[in-house]
This record gives C-alpha cells, structure tokens and sequence, in this order.
C-alpha cells in the first residue's frame, strides 16, 4: 500500500451521499477504568440501510458521530471523502464521551469502547462486520475488540499504536498547558487555538509546510509574520469554535493515557502506518501488528503525515475496500 496518489477532494466531496440517517442519545453510567462512575449521555448516529453490514467508524479526538451525510443531518461529514467507499454500510459512531466537557475527569479509550459497545446492545447489535479506528479511534477500537471479541469480525487499525511515544506525550502536554493559560487568563478560547496550532504541526509535517509555506517572511505593522501564520490561525479559530477546553484537556490526557497488551487484540486487525507520521511512528505500529494474535501490517505513502487518513482520499478508500472484501473468511 506504498506509493498510492492522493485524488482531488472534489471528485469525493462533488455529490454526498444522502443515505438513510438516524440520531440518538443513550444515558449511561460508566465505570471508569480510572476511578469512579460517570453519568454521561452517548450521542449516536447511524448511517445507511437496516439490513446492511454494521461497521463502527471512529476518528481522532475532533471526530464526532456525524461521519457522513444523510437524509438526518445533510451537511457533510469528517469523513464524507470516504462516502463511496462506505455507501454498502450501515455505519455507526459515536460523539464521543468527554467532548462536550460535561465529563471533567480522566478518560481512558476503554471507557469509549465501553459506550460504543453499549450503543450496539441498545440498537440490538449483536454482532458488526467490522470496526474502522483511526487515529484515537484505533486505540478505541483496540479496546473494543479485546472486551468483546465476539462481537466483530475484524478491525482496521489507522495510525494507532500500543502506547503513546514519550515524546509525542510531551508534545500533547505543551497543548494542555496552553489550555490552562488560556483558562487562566480569562480566555480559553485563545487557549484551545493556541493548543490546535501547536497541534497542527505534529498532524502535518515539514515537507507539506516547505511545498505550501515557503514565501520569505514579511514584516506587517512592525511585527515579522511567515506565511503559515494565516493557515495555523485558521485552524485554531475553526477549532476553539467546536471544542470546549475541558473536552480537549481530557481527550488530549486520554491518548496519553492509553495503553493496551497487543495480545488481547484476539480478532484479524490490520494495522496501518503513515510514513511521514511524526505522531505515531511507522516502527510502533509494526511491532504491534507482529504482536497482535492475528496481525497484520501495511504501510501508506503520504506527505500528510497524521492527516493521511482525512487527506489521502484514494488511498484510504482502496484500503477500506479491502477491509471490507478479505479474501479469508473472518473468524
């Protein structure tokens, strides 16, 4: 899976789909792996006909249960550019527990897996032809798996390892200190956008930055500014916009905090790696495949680093399509 070329966004995202749609909210009390119970409500969409193949999809900590657009919810979804390949599915995610800040305490990826397991017993789901996790929704999907085995064919894995890099924590760390000096400033709105541009260059990498940003740096009202400024101000604005800084410390700590035994991943996963991921490096992944029961590894070609999985359109559908077409029989 080396070397496949990024198609224009517009040939995906030209015509959505406007597949059946249905939304609802599922109270719980969760126990959380670290400490207590927690009353939280699950926001659940699903998407496609009744009588399809059930796929639970999961993205990274900004993703939500609007996955595609539907009859319910027209507008796209964060994955809209995976509609095609996704169209013979009735898909199911989740919001996911936290984001909306009304959980102010650690969360772990098992607590996630544990609200996506008890949407599918309330939507009568006794069994899914798959899990799609990328991102921090790999780590959940991991998780998921290893309580209820049972219950799924298969996983597919995207840019997820077994822990989180020393250094990459650190990384998340800077962001959730920004948070709190935004908090205490009496602004954490410019906190949250601080936190997602410091974010944005551990998700992309230097290549994309030199081919996009490479204009010499101007001096603008006395002060020099360089031409990714504009971009990365973009992104915090459009994110402090849809995320509350509770929802983000605690999201952010819950990377942190995952860890999983590759042993315990009892059911055929494939996991994949970026090659240019400056998050989840290419090495993590291989080991947790080789170590997982039923393993196995590919790779991606990309400049987007992290983002490969939101930005490699083509590639990513060609990936999901095999997922969804194995050539063994699942267990």
């Amino acid at each position: 899976m080396t070397g496949l070329s990024t198609l224009d966004e517009t040939v995906f995202l030209a015509a959505p789909l406007r597949p059946r749609g249905k939304r609802g909210s599922l109270p719980l009390v969760l126990p959380l792996v670290h400490g207590g119970s927690a009353r939280v409500e699950c926001r659940f969409e699903v998407t496609g006909p009744d009588d399809a193949p059930v796929i639970v999809v999961a993205g990274g900590i900004s993703a939500g249960r609007h996955v595609l657009a539907n009859h319910e919810d027209p507008t796209p979804g964060w994955w809209q550019g995976q509609g095609v390949s996704l169209a013979d599915c009735r898909v199911v995610a989740i919001d996911w527990i936290g984001a909306d800040g009304t959980l102010d305490a650690p969360i772990d990826a098992r607590d996630q897996a544990v609200a996506i397991l008890s949407v599918l017993d309330h939507l009568g789901i006794h069994r899914a032809a798959g899990f799609i996790g990328s991102s921090y929704g790999a780590m959940a999907g991991m998780h998921a798996v290893a309580l209820a085995p049972g219950r799924w064919a298969r996983l597919l894995a995207i840019s997820a390892a077994a822990d989180s890099h020393p250094f990459t924590s650190a990384q998340r760390t800077l962001q959730r200190q920004a948070i709190e000096l935004g908090e205490r400033l009496g602004d954490p709105a410019a906190g949250v956008s601080l936190a997602r541009k410091i974010a944005m260059l551990t998700y992309r990498t230097p290549d994309e930055f030199e081919e996009r940003f490479s204009d010499p740096v101007t001096v603008i009202d006395g002060r020099a500014r360089i031409s990714a400024e504009a971009y990365l101000d973009a992104q915090g604005l459009r994110h402090c916009q849809r995320i509350n800084p509770v929802g983000y410390r605690r999201l952010s700590e819950s990377i942190d905090l995952h860890a999983i035994d590759p042993a315990v991943i009892e059911v055929p996963t494939t996991f994949i790696a970026v090659d240019t991921d400056r998050l989840i490096p290419v090495d993590a992944i291989r080991r947790l495949a080789d170590a997982a029961p039923h393993g196995r590894f590919a790779s991606l070609s990309s400049p987007f680093g992290h983002d490969a999985f939101l930005k490699e359109h083509e590639a990513v559908a060609a990936i999901i399509q095999e997922f969804l077409s194995p050539q063994e029989p699942a267990r």
